[in-house]
């Protein structure tokens, strides 16, 4: 039976988290140091015969919860009522400090069989480093603790997003794909020295490259996908891609059907925005059976190349066509090399327009549309 969760404490005794945790008793207590000194009038004594945690395990770790357990002497743990348990990021390890009466502090649960489950989207966030330190305490008469010394510091990362929580942002870019417009290429826009360099050292074929950390904090691609970068969107009105790109002014142009075909998987990656009105949904598309394929396959949600709302492939009177979302820029990843003979290169006529590159973008986390509650 899993344990109760646990859940910050607020001075207020109608904390918001207490119609959320149900089963849970929390209770007003303000932050110790974690050398296991008292905050100022922070009504905690010190007491040494309650025994101090040790050999904390973590483990069960997702994107927004974890499991916490450690060993104890017997000495007086009868007496325990509540274990504090003390989470910070690990890169600002003072964040939680005390610094109001009235600001959460740490967490604070009854006493109940380890190990205990720590679950909450309000202070997890996934592929987040944190660390963690515990206190036994016991709640006496008067309503003040008496505690234990705090246990060693440990630290772990909670982990990225899993499948059902990127079917969860799946579901809301499925909302804004808007109506499909035809494309029959596929294109990458880089400057010129890129492409001579493919060329010079490559073989004249470009090559998967580690996917950077733009997008969404808990994305399960994010420095780990090796790919190439691709756009497919068009303009409205010529139905051919748009003149302009923040990512040079040479653009390579594919057919479609090169990277988009039978032969191939199709993956949804990704939905985000960075503080602008449009939005962008990353796809994946991988050979059969190709190492990316196999990574995919155990990351995120497959799509149907012929019916979905982003990008499909379908044979019409024996001819490939092809269609792209509307409402939402779409960046492809294709996880194989590709040769450069199998396209064209040439100089775009429009404008480099810097201010819309994707290039280790952060994501806006108080857009409505494009959040899911799991942390960012």
């Amino acid at each position: 039976m899993e344990a109760p969760r646990l859940a910050h404490t607020m001075s207020s005794p109608t904390s918001p988290c207490e119609e959320v945790i149900k089963n849970l008793s929390l209770e007003a207590i303000q932050l110790c140091d974690r050398d296991g000194n008292k905050s100022q009038d922070s009504g905690i004594a010190e007491m040494e015969e309650l025994p101090v945690p040790h050999n904390i395990k973590i483990s069960n770790i997702t994107c927004d919860s974890f499991k916490i357990s450690w060993d104890m002497d017997s000495k007086s743990k009868d007496r325990i009522t509540h274990y504090f348990i003390d989470l910070n990021k690990k890169e600002n390890k003072n964040s939680n400090k005390f610094k109001h009466k009235d600001v959460p502090t740490k967490l604070v649960a009854k006493a109940v069989p380890l190990p205990m489950t720590v679950r909450g989207h309000w202070f997890l966030s996934p592929r987040t480093e944190y660390t963690v330190a515990v206190q036994t305490a016991s709640k006496q008469v008067d309503g003040d603790y008496v505690v234990s010394e705090w246990s060693e510091i440990i630290e772990f990362c909670t982990a990225d997003y899993s499948t059902v929580h990127l079917t969860q942002l799946l579901e809301k870019a499925e909302v804004i794909a808007g109506r499909m417009l035809k494309l029959s290429v596929f294109y990458r826009n880089q400057h010129k020295e890129y492409f001579d360099y493919i060329r010079e050292h490559h073989g004249n074929a470009m090559q998967p490259s580690v996917k950077d950390n733009s997008g969404s904090h808990g994305s399960p691609i994010s420095g780990k996908l090796e790919g190439i970068f691709f756009s497919c969107n068009t303009e409205f009105n010529t139905g051919k891609p748009p003149q302009d790109s923040p990512y040079g002014r040479y653009r390579y142009e594919i057919a479609a059907e090169k990277l988009f075909n039978p032969n191939t998987n199709l993956y949804f990656g990704d939905f985000y925005c960075m503080y602008t009105a449009y939005h962008y949904v990353i796809l994946v598309i991988a050979p059969v059976g190709s190492p990316g394929d196999e990574f995919c396959k155990q990351r995120l949600p497959q799509l149907n190349i012929k019916d979905n709302k982003f990008l499909t492939c379908d044979e019409e009177d024996g001819v490939m066509v092809y269609h792209h979302a509307q409402d939402v820029i779409l960046e492809v990843i294709y996880t194989d090399p590709v040769d450069l003979s199998l396209g064209t290169v040439a100089e775009i006529t429009g404008h480099q327009l810097m201010s819309l590159s994707t290039a280790n973008a952060k994501k806006d986390p108080s857009c409505k549309t494009c959040n899911i509650s799991v942390g960012r």
